[in-house]
């Protein structure tokens, strides 16, 4: 028999292990699920400057920290990849490759992936000089030269914002003109301290072992290859939810977002969602939070609007 819960939730990031914390506290049974190591992306953050309360962090340990306090009033946690979520109407069944478990609700908290360029240095140097957000570790680089890869939104608003920090912001982009929105074109040539390569496809993110020097491209023009000096990358050729094993609720956006109201439910009842995974513009772990204590409350309400509309069906 499938173990049941009064709520699954898939993920144990930031959002996912809030949400468990509150849900747990609230007298709730609860599971989270995840396919690694709790933590999420902050297990892959050297150290994080941004999070109220600590004036500097490092990833793995806030990611000890929050399990700590998501677990103490009862939570369980197991590792299991989800591979679909059932919905039965006043329970769902969350099908992973370690067996199967039911629940009332289910909050979905499984992030996203930024598009990675598949060159060589990329995996060997990240979180130390290769990064995917500007805002979490734009501020190590200052009065550095830096290099951003790509043209759309993502990459002009950070290279934008990491031109307050950086001594000079190189944008490397595969094709002649940026993708981005004009107002962020005209802001970023407007800024003395950006210029762009066109043309330019990356091959080779190169650095002595500890610490990026260069990044290696060849100009799809000429076919010469260059090296532009730079001690940070940041990467922005997209991003893309993980969502693959929730299409079967008619939960996700054409973009494969999940689309929530302003207390985290989705148009399914019981199923909830936060964090990355969710259709927004700020993706850090202050908000992710924040979603979490709301999603846990949210389970605790329909719960109990579970619990009134049996009771009334009973009494008819």
């Amino acid at each position: 028999m499938s173990k049941q819960y009064d709520v699954v939730i898939i993920g144990a990031g930031p959002g996912g292990m809030t949400a468990a914390l509150y849900a747990s506290r609230s007298n709730l049974s609860v599971l989270m699920l995840d396919r690694g190591i709790y933590g999420g992306q902050m297990n892959n953050t050297a150290e994080i400057e941004n999070y109220p309360g600590f004036k500097s962090i490092l990833g793995p340990e806030l990611g000890e920290k929050m399990y700590a306090s998501s677990t103490q009033f009862g939570a369980e946690y197991t590792y299991g990849t989800v591979s679909d979520v059932i919905d039965h109407g006043a329970y769902k069944t969350v099908k992973t490759d370690e067996g199967d478990y039911e629940a009332k609700a289910v909050v979905i908290a499984t992030g996203a992936e930024h598009r990675h360029l598949g060159v060589p240095g990329e995996d060997q140097y990240s979180g130390m000089g290769v990064s995917y957000c500007a805002v979490c570790d734009g501020a190590f680089f200052k009065d550095r030269e830096v290099a951003v890869i790509g043209g759309g939104d993502s990459a002009v608003e950070e290279g934008i914002y990491l031109a307050n920090l950086a001594s000079k912001v190189t944008v490397v982009h595969r094709r002649d003109q940026l993708r981005a929105q004009k107002i962020l074109q005209h802001r970023a040539f407007a800024n003395d301290k950006m210029e762009f390569v066109w043309n330019a496809q990356v091959e080779e993110i190169v650095g002595d072992g500890k610490k990026i020097e260069s990044v290696k491209y060849r100009d799809k023009e000429t076919g010469e290859e260059k090296s532009l000096p730079a001690e940070g990358v940041f990467i922005y050729v997209g991003i893309e939810p993980m969502t693959e094993p929730f299409k079967n609720l008619g939960i996700l956006n054409e973009a494969g977002w999940i689309e929530t109201d302003d207390t985290t439910r989705t148009k399914v009842p019981g199923v909830f969602a936060v964090g990355d995974v969710r259709d927004k513009h700020l993706r850090q772990i202050a908000n992710a939070v924040g979603e979490g204590g709301l999603a846990g409350q949210a389970v605790f309400d329909y719960l109990q609007e579970l619990g009134d509309s049996e009771i009334a069906a009973t009494e008819k």
